[in-house]
C-alpha cells in the first residue's frame, strides 16, 4: 500500500540526492529508507532513481516528482484543516439556492455572525431539491430555498418575496405591464418618473409571454422569445408556479432551459431569449432591464431546517432562521 512515508522518502531523496541526508531529513536510518524506496518503485512499476554514480532521478522519476509533492501538500492541508476545524468548534452549514443574488447571499450568510453568533459559517450553493435533501439528512443545518417546495417534514419560515427584472434584447418591445428600463414600478403601475407605465396589448420580441408571433399596433409582426429557465427538476413546484403565472394572460408559454443565469444572459444578449432575474446587477451590453410587474414574478424564498435532528450546530434553529429571514427581507426592501 502506498503511504505518506513512501512519498516523503521519494521527495527527500530527489532533493537531497544522498541516501544519508535523505534518511536524516525523513527521521529514519538509511536501511529503512532504501527498503521504502524499493517498495515504492515496486508499487509504481517504475525505477525512480539511478544509483550507479550517486543518486539521480530517472526520466520517470522526474515526471512523478511533482505529483508526489502535490500529494504531500494535499495531505498536509488535510491535517491542518482538521486541526483548524477541531479548534474552531461550532460550524453553521448553510445552503443557498442559486437564484439568490450574490450580494444578498453574502448578507444572509453573515447575518448570524453579525448578530453575535461565534459559529464558523460554511455555505454551499445548490438547487432547491438538493438543498432540501441535504437539510433532511443533516448535511446542512439550514437552507434558503425557492417556494413553493415539498418539504417532507422540514420546518420552514415565512415566505420572502424578492422583486425581479425582465432582461430583454435591446430594442425589443416592452412587455405588457412592465415599466421602462431599470425603473421600478410604484403601486399604481407608473414608473418612478411619474409618467405612465409603458404597456401594450401583446408582448413584443422581448415579452415574457413567449410562443406565437404577435402583431404590434403598427402592423409589424414580431417574434416573441422563449423564457430562459433553469431545469424544472431543480425546483419543480416553484418552476410550475412561475410558468403558470406567465401563462395567466392566456398566452402559450415557451421556455428554453439554461444551466444558470449567466447562460440565460448570454441568450438574451444574443437576441434568443428573455430572462427573469432577482439580481439587480445582472446585465450586458445590448440588454435592457425592466421590472416585472404585470404579472408580478417575484422570487419566492424561505428558510428551511430539520426540527427532528438532534445535536445540531446551534441550539435554536428557528431563531437562526429568523436572522436569515430578516436579511432576506432587508434585501427585498432595498
Amino acid at each position: 500500500m502506498l503511504t505518506e512515508r513512501h512519498l516523503e522518502i521519494f521527495v527527500a531523496l530527489a532533493e537531497e540526492e544522498h541516501f544519508g541526508a535523505a534518511a536524516q531529513r525523513v527521521g529514519i536510518t538509511q536501511p529503512p529508507l532504501s527498503q521504502g524506496l524499493r517498495r515504492l518503485e515496486a508499487l509504481l512499476g517504475v525505477r525512480l532513481f539511478e544509483r550507479e554514480r550517486g543518486v539521480f532521478l530517472t526520466e520517470e522519476g522526474a515526471l512523478l516528482l511533482p505529483h508526489a509533492r502535490r500529494a504531500l501538500a494535499a495531505l498536509a492541508e488535510l491535517r491542518e484543516t482538521g486541526a483548524r476545524e477541531h479548534a474552531d468548534g461550532r460550524r453553521l452549514r448553510l445552503g443557498l439556492a442559486p437564484e439568490v443574488p450574490a450580494p444578498l447571499a453574502a448578507d444572509v450568510a453573515a447575518a448570524p455572525v453579525r448578530a453575535g453568533d461565534r459559529a464558523r459559517i460554511s455555505t454551499v450553493t445548490a438547487p432547491t431539491a438538493s438543498l432540501l435533501s441535504d437539510v433532511a439528512s443533516g448535511r446542512l443545518d439550514l437552507a434558503v430555498v425557492r417556494h413553493p417546495s415539498v418539504l417532507h417534514g422540514l420546518a420552514a419560515g415565512q415566505v420572502i418575496l424578492l422583486p425581479t427584472w425582465i432582461l430583454t434584447p435591446a430594442g425589443s418591445a416592452t412587455p405588457a405591464g412592465s415599466t421602462g428600463p431599470d425603473r421600478p414600478a410604484d403601486s399604481s403601475g407608473a414608473a418612478e418618473s411619474g409618467g405612465p407605465a409603458e404597456s401594450g396589448g401583446t408582448a413584443g420580441a422581448g415579452g415574457v409571454a413567449g410562443a406565437d408571433d404577435a402583431t404590434e399596433a403598427g402592423g409589424a409582426v414580431v417574434r416573441r422569445l422563449p423564457v430562459a429557465v433553469r431545469p424544472r427538476g431543480e425546483a419543480p413546484a416553484a418552476h410550475d408556479l412561475f410558468v403558470d403565472t406567465l401563462a395567466s394572460r392566456g398566452r402559450r408559454v415557451e421556455t428554453v432551459v439554461v444551466a444558470d443565469e449567466r447562460a440565460g444572459l448570454a441568450l438574451v444578449a444574443a437576441g434568443q431569449a428573455v430572462l427573469v432575474t432577482a439580481d439587480e446587477t445582472l446585465t450586458a451590453s445590448r440588454v435592457e432591464r425592466r421590472r416585472a410587474t404585470d404579472p408580478p414574478l417575484p422570487l419566492r424564498l424561505r428558510v428551511v431546517w430539520n426540527p427532528r435532528r438532534s445535536g445540531a450546530a446551534f441550539e435554536d434553529p428557528a431563531a437562526t432562521a429568523r436572522l436569515l429571514e430578516d436579511a432576506l427581507a432587508e434585501g427585498a426592501a432595498r
